[in-house]
């Protein structure tokens, strides 16, 4: 049985299908491949006299003049959202809209992925820790397993320990979905992609690899300010292989963490058995038409303009803690819209994980500065994670950091 729907027109775009012992249909769970996808209301007929939904014909109950009163929010989303997708898509280099799918952030990516391609109480997923929780939380809430395979954390490299992940996959068949983080949460580093392509490749291993990228263009822009050529985001591998998926999102480089915007592109079966899963109308109207603007030539070209200011900051932000004799190294390769710095015990001392939460806990809950406290996480001893903020904000951490360290 083939996916539901797939555009076969799309799939012929791909310039491979790699890796040759990979079968989608034998990792997707066997219910999904087999289901019946809801049809709306608005896959039919998007204009006329609309009497098929019911919807309230009277209008929505906002005040008169709303800001988004011309979006219609009394009826159910358009299926072409604003054209988000096809603005997506194109940004990221991609042959056709059927590449790309749009879910409620980054979160609902994961946890869709899970669905469709792990089996409850039989199936595992694969992280690296130290990675973003929420791979864990949902597969906890899935009933799926958990495997781990550290990160090489020495020196705050925090790379991939490629031959283990590998041995791990060849080792336990029921581990069906991998999940990679690049640049890192909260290690801020970037993966090559040529450790990501071994995982692919990985002999025997029939389920997908998920690349987590939510930082990517602060990595992307470092890459072009520098004058490289060679590519660091993971969707340039959707182009030959079918068992990646790369998930993005609006929040970061954007500036949209409140409009809930997240992708995932992958070749045309993947993204099509995601779409038949998902809710119907998963992306409201004013989020499509938000991110359809963002995503907008003007929208590219301002948020190039915002990850260029914030890396001068972190740059910045980097030199100063440099000055404080307690504060350690920055850890990680500095990929992304933050800094991991090490909390000492002393000038030149060690590491101190109780004096970093000490820190952590006076600046936000008595002087008005949160930042993350890591320094339960493996290889984050000590670490704070401080996001990159204004010249303003930045300048009140340092000096904060400045005293509280003294």
């Amino acid at each position: 049985m083939g996916v539901q729907g797939v555009n076969a027109q799309a799939c012929a775009l791909a310039r491979a299908h790699k890796p040759e012992h990979f079968v989608l249909e034998r990792v997707v769970r066997p219910n999904i491949l087999a289901l019946q996808p809801y049809r709306c209301a608005r896959d039919d007929f998007q204009e006329g006299v609309l009497l098929d939904a019911n919807e309230n014909a009277m209008g929505p109950a906002m005040a008169p003049g709303s800001a988004y009163e011309e979006l219609d929010l009394h009826r159910y989303p358009d299926p072409s959202l604003y054209e988000a997708r096809e603005r997506a898509t194109k940004l990221r280099g991609l042959p056709h809209p059927a590449y790309t799918f749009l879910g409620v952030g980054s979160d609902e990516v994961i946890d869709l992925i899970q669905r469709c391609f792990a089996r409850p109480g039989q199936d595992k997923i694969l992280i690296c820790p130290p990675t973003y929780g929420m791979y864990s939380v949902s597969a906890n809430i899935n009933d799926i397993d958990v495997v781990e395979v550290p990160l090489i954390t020495e020196n705050g490299a925090f790379q991939l320990d490629t031959p283990r992940v590998q041995a791990a996959l060849r080792a336990d068949p029921a581990i069906r979905v991998v999940f990679l983080c690049s640049p890192g949460n909260p290690t801020g580093t970037l993966l090559p992609l040529h450790d990501v392509q071994q995982v692919l490749d990985t002999p025997d291993y029939a389920g997908l690899v998920v690349v987590d990228e939510a930082y990517i263009d602060f990595a992307a822009e470092k890459q072009a300010l520098k004058h490289g050529a060679e590519p660091v985001s993971a969707v340039s591998l959707v182009h030959e292989y079918a068992n990646v998926i790369v998930a993005q999102t609006l929040s970061k480089s954007f500036g949209l963490a409140g409009v809930r915007l997240g992708l995932a592109f992958a070749q045309p079966p993947i993204v099509q058995v995601m779409n038949n899963t998902k809710a119907p109308y998963n992306i409201s109207s004013p989020a499509a038409y938000l991110a359809s603007q963002s995503l907008s030539d003007d929208g590219i070209a301002r948020m190039r303009a915002n990850v260029q200011a914030l890396l001068h900051q972190r740059d910045r932000l980097q030199q100063a803690l440099a000055k404080i004799p307690a504060a350690g190294a920055v850890l990680g390769g500095n990929d992304a819209n933050f800094v991991l710095v090490q909390v000492l015990d002393r000038p030149g001392g060690v590491p101190d994980s109780q004096r970093a939460k000490h820190v952590y806990e006076t600046m936000a809950r008595h002087r008005g500065l949160v930042v993350r406290n890591r320094s339960s996480e493996l290889g984050c001893a000590g670490c704070l994670r401080i996001t990159i903020g204004t010249a303003q904000e930045n300048d009140l951490c340092i000096a904060l950091l400045t005293e509280l360290l003294a």
